[in-house]
């Protein structure tokens, strides 16, 4: 098919420049893009018929890891003081 209309995993390594340039990057394309990106995420793992925790508990974990990088920086500093 069109250039595109191809998925970012479908586009070939010398098409990646040509890809990238179809590609809308306005405020409003970029809001669309995560849109679509958390409706797949829902659809892949929270919305399903069978599904379990793993889609919830996904996103706890991410969310975990994203404040416990945020705080780094003051958690290593705590490290080396001494409380004596």
């Amino acid at each position: 098919g069109p250039l595109s209309e191809r998925r970012l995993m479908d586009v070939r390594l010398g098409e990646l420049p040509a890809w990238l340039g179809t590609r809308d990057f306005s405020p409003r394309g970029l809001l669309g893009g995560v849109q679509k990106a958390w409706s797949g995420y829902c659809d892949k793992y929270i919305n399903v018929k069978r599904g379990g925790p793993a889609g919830i508990s996904m996103l706890l974990a991410g969310y975990c890891l994203l404040s416990y990088g945020w705080s780094y920086q003051h958690i290593k500093l705590q490290r080396w003081r001494r409380y004596h």
